[in-house]
């Protein structure tokens, strides 16, 4: 497994309030332009069973499970591109009552991960500075 993306940013909000926006799935689309919409099942409140597609603006659809999920501090998805595995884990921890850190984690593994993995992030590394938004 090869770590591609270990980004953290700042939100001046309360962990309760980040991990209630961000864990609203549907809405991502409203902040990360790069995505169309997203289909979740079962539908209702994210969790260890949720998977679905991620149908992106360049009309690519990225299909992920949940393989961890743990209230109020992270939860980890999978899903492949191209010859590879990714996982994603996407870290909560409050610093204060007004403040989260968020820490997105973009691992790899598979054939070509030397190089489909760079390709890879560099794209995913672009969008998630460029659109990611927190209100």
């Amino acid at each position: 497994m090869v770590t591609l993306i270990d980004r953290e940013f700042t939100v001046n909000v309360s962990l309760e309030r980040a991990w209630q926006y961000l864990a609203r799935l549907d809405q991502w689309p409203t902040w990360a332009h790069h995505i169309k919409h997203i289909e979740v099942l079962p539908q209702g409140e994210l969790g260890l069973q949720s998977s679905g597609v991620i149908h992106l603006a360049n009309s690519i659809k990225s299909i992920f499970r949940m393989t961890e999920f743990n209230p109020y501090c992270n939860w980890k998805w999978v899903g492949p591109f191209l010859w590879l595995t990714i996982h994603y884990d996407h870290r909560f921890e409050s610093l204060n009552t007004g403040q989260t850190k968020l820490r997105f984690v973009v691992e790899a593994g598979g054939l070509g991960v030397n190089f489909f993995g760079r390709l890879f992030a560099t794209i995913y590394r672009r969008n998630l500075e460029k659109r990611f938004r927190f209100s």
